[in-house]
Order: structure tokens, then sequence, then C-alpha cells
């Protein structure tokens, strides 16, 4: 189907006549552009939002955490949490451009949210902001009795960018028999670096991200490493997918990532793993973050939520 008339007018908005390509525009200038997105955009209320600071490999790392209206305590009184990767291709994105975001997934999952403001590329090249997203999730996996979150009911997710490092992280967790996860969500993620799919070709231009924009995203994460065919960079070249946490994958039609998210979803499913994957059609990438614009940023929020009570609850 065509771009639904919301997502129409959207674009319309964010990618003006004339404006220039995304990878012609200096790293600081995007920056601005996707903070100036949010400041005066409604906030869904939650019961309390809280600032912290997260001991890393080189340095403390912000984080926010996020209470909900409405809980969904355990029995012994602790919320479930989700630990949360912004996206942004891990040049840009921070705390307050995914606000949104974790407010309506805090209220509609009733869980805890902890929002990650890891460190960005160019001037932190990768691992760095994987290695903090894994100092978060072990603080709140090793202190969730100081936090008051269930230890036995801690997922990840993230979005783009954040989607792929969500799935680094629960393959890392596994990997390095840390406590299980109960879910992995994948909003539209970055899985592969090869950028060979068709859907990097049918939608190459004209739908917010690109395929030189994406390229360029993943030149500032990498540098000059070699490490775009290691599984800590692309999900997709992980060999076992075995013994996964459960897994909501939400991609979009007019998306240049959309092939390859749904391509691993697939592969999660034949290893073994519990899958939910949907396709949003209509509309392009990042419409998770424009839910008050886009019904069905709406929707597939309220879907990730559910996704995410079912795994809390089992």
């Amino acid at each position: 189907m065509p771009l639904d008339q919301e997502s129409r007018h959207l674009l319309t908005m964010l990618t003006p006549e004339n404006a220039p390509a995304m990878h012609e525009v200096d790293v600081q200038v995007l920056r601005e552009a996707m903070e100036s997105r949010f400041p005066d955009r409604e906030r869904e209320p939650v019961a309390k939002v809280e600032g912290r600071l997260v001991a890393g490999p080189r340095g403390d790392v912000p984080v926010r955490l996020y209470w909900p209206n409405s809980e969904g305590k355990s029995s012994e009184g602790k919320l479930p949490v989700l630990v949360y990767f912004h996206g942004g291709g891990w040049v840009l994105g921070s705390l307050e451009t995914h606000d949104a975001i974790c407010r309506a997934l805090t209220n509609a999952a009733s869980c805890l949210v902890v929002s990650v403001d890891y460190r960005l590329a160019p001037e932190h090249r990768f691992p760095a902001g994987l290695e903090d997203c894994q100092a978060v999730l072990r603080w709140v996996q090793a202190g969730a009795d100081e936090i008051g979150v269930d230890g036995e009911r801690i997922a990840v997710g993230g979005d783009s960018a954040g989607g792929n490092l969500a799935a680094v992280v629960a393959n890392c967790n596994r990997d390095e028999n840390g406590p299980p996860l109960c879910h992995q969500l994948l909003i539209y993620p970055v899985i592969d670096a090869g950028q060979a799919s068709a859907s990097y070709r049918e939608n190459a231009v004209g739908y917010l991200l690109t395929a030189l924009g994406m390229k360029m995203f993943w030149d500032l994460y990498l540098g000059e490493s070699s490490e775009a065919a290691s599984s800590l960079a692309s999900p997709d070249q992980t060999a076992d997918l075995t013994g996964l946490p459960p897994a909501t994958v939400i991609t979009a039609q007019y998306d240049p990532l959309r092939d390859e998210g749904e391509i691993y979803a697939e592969r999660l499913k034949t290893a073994g793993n519990q899958v939910a994957s949907r396709r949003w059609d209509g509309v392009f990438h990042g419409f998770v973050g424009f839910a008050d614009r886009v019904a069905k940023g709406k929707q597939a929020i309220l879907f990730s939520a559910q996704r995410l009570r079912e795994s809390f609850d089992a």
C-alpha cells in the first residue's frame, strides 16, 4: 500500500523540498535537528521519572528511570523492567529524543523503563556504546533489589540502532551465562552491515532514512574497524541463535531496514525461539517515535507492550 495520509504529511514536514541529503549534513547539525523535533510535543504522564548515573567501562553512563502509573507488580511488590536503548544510528539521539517512547512503554507495559544514554560515535566508536549498554544491563541485574524491580523479569529493547544494541546485548548475555532475560523488543532494528537486501534498493531514498544515510552511520560507528563482519556489530553474523529470550520484531514497509529485521526474526524462530514479527504497512522508518502524529506508531507501542506483558506474566 502507499504511504498513509499521516505519514505523507509527517514526511513532508521532516524532509522539506530541496533539503540536503542526510549523508551530506554535518553530524552536529543532524543531532540538533533530531533534538529539535521533540521539546514541545505532548508527553504522557507517568508516576515518576528519575535520572541516575551508572558506572560504565569509561565513566558514568546517564540513565533515566520511568515508573508507570498503573503498576504490574509481582506478589513481592516488584516491577518488571525494560532496559531501553534509543535509536539514531549510534550517532544521534538521547534520553530526551526517546522520552515519549519510554513514557508510553512504561505505562502500557506496566513496567519500569531504564533508558540508556550510551556514548555516541564518531567521538566514541564501536564498541563503546555497546559496552555502556551491557554495563547498564548488568547494573539492573545485580541491583534489582535496590532498584526495586523483579530480577527474574528483565527485558531489553530498542529502536533502529538501539534495536541492534538490544539484539547484541541479548546474545552476549546468553553467551556469558548472565541471568536469563525474559524478552527482547526489536523495533525496526539494524541487523546487517551488508545493506544488500531488496528493501535497501526499494527504499533507498525518499523515506527519511536513506541507504546512503545508513552507510554513513555504519562508517561513523565502525570507523576503520573491520568489525562489520562481527556478530557484536551485525547480529545477522551470529551463527547460533538458540536459547534466546522471546522476541518482538517490528518493521515498517517503507524502510531500508525492513528485510533484515524480518529475516532475523525468521532466523530466531527457526532456532526455536518464541517470536512475534509484525510489519506495519504505509509507514516509514521511525514511525514509532511519532506515535502522537501517526496512529500506527501508537498501535505498534501497544502491540509491543502487550508482548512485554505476556513475557512478564509467563
